[in-house]
This record gives C-alpha cells, structure tokens and sequence, in this order.
C-alpha cells in the first residue's frame, strides 16, 4: 500500500515537486517520500484522535477539496516537513501542498473505491495505518453506510465511535452488524485501534 501512494505521489508531482525550483531535483524523490510518509503519519494521528468519521467521511464523500477535513489536518504536516527538510517558507509550502494534497486524496479516494483496482482497498489502507488491528472489518460496508447516511446509530444527529462501536455490538437502533463481528470482542478491537 506505502508503495502505492508514492508511486499515485510521483504521477501527481510534477509542478509541485518535480519542476519546483526550491526542490533540488536530486532530492524529488526525498520529497515524495516525505509526503506519503506525512499523508500516512496524518491520517494515523487522526485515527488515534478518534477522528474516525472524518476519514471514512472522506472516502464516502468521493471528492475531497480544500475545505475537507482530512485535507485541512494532513496539510499542517507536509506543510512543516516541506519546510523543515527544504528550507521553504510558509508560503510556498502552502502552495506545494495546497496543489498536490487535494490531488493525491482524491485519486486515493477514487482508487481505493475501484473494486476493479487491486492496488488499493479501504481494508489495506486501514490495515496499514492501524497495523493490521482492522483486518476482518468490513470498512467498505461501512462507508458505504457512511455515504448513504445510515451510520448514525444512535440517532444524535453525527457519526461518532459510539455509533461505529453500535454496529459491532448491535447497540442503538443497530439493524445489522456490518463486518460479521458481534459482542465485546469487536468492541475492544474498536476501543483500541482508535484510540479510543
């Protein structure tokens, strides 16, 4: 999967990273790096901070701008990397990022919602970013119950934990139990992968 996202990277890079005059050209690659390895540090640090359903979200969605919130937080990373490691001011890693980011997530999104593309899948991405702690989770269910609204379990209006947790322990209003987990088990897999 890593490999994956840097090659989508490399594809995506090139005014950004590769004809970008405060880029080295022997350090592209460098800088390629650095952005997937941000992009996955970011969406990590999200997962661990409970922001469970801005992730899904952004796969249910199926475009991500700007204004997306995985956008937003995982722009704050590369941005302080690119400025780090190649001496940028703020304002032109703000452009690098505020190019390429969006770009990169949206062909993430879309390959990853391909059955058809082997080299992506929300199970391996999530399996990646959560060490394998998902592997049995049927995440493609639940974005696609994200994406039709039926993932607000209890009802209070958002998609939080408890309502991801609903769907595993046949909590609130819970119809199904998308993934073929039930009981505590499933609970504690969730508690503990997010964060939680």
């Amino acid at each position: 999967m890593i490999e994956n996202l840097l090659n989508l990277i490399r594809e995506n890079a090139g005014d950004s990273i590769i004809n970008n005059p405060d880029i080295p050209n022997e350090r592209n690659d460098e800088a390629i790096q650095a952005t997937g390895a941000s992009i996955l540090t970011g969406l990590q640090g999200m997962m661990a901070q409970g922001n469970v359903k801005e992730v899904l979200g952004m796969f249910a969605q199926g475009e991500v701008d700007q204004q997306n919130p995985v956008v937003q937080n995982l722009s704050g990373n590369v941005i302080s990397d690119m400025m780090g490691r190649f001496g940028m001011d703020q304002g032109k890693a703000g452009s690098l990022v505020g190019s390429l980011l969006p770009m990169i997530l949206n062909q993430l999104v879309r390959k990853t919602n391909d059955p058809s593309n082997n080299g992506f899948s929300l199970d391996g991405l999530f399996g990646q970013l959560s060490g394998g702690r998902t592997s049995g989770m049927n995440l493609e269910g639940m974005v696609g119950k994200l994406a039709g609204g039926g993932l607000d379990r209890d009802g209070d209006g958002d998609v939080d934990f408890q309502d991801l947790a609903g769907m595993f322990t046949g909590g609130s209003n819970a119809g199904d139990n998308s993934g073929g987990m039930a009981g505590g088990n499933a609970l504690d897999a969730l508690k503990g992968i997010f964060g939680r």
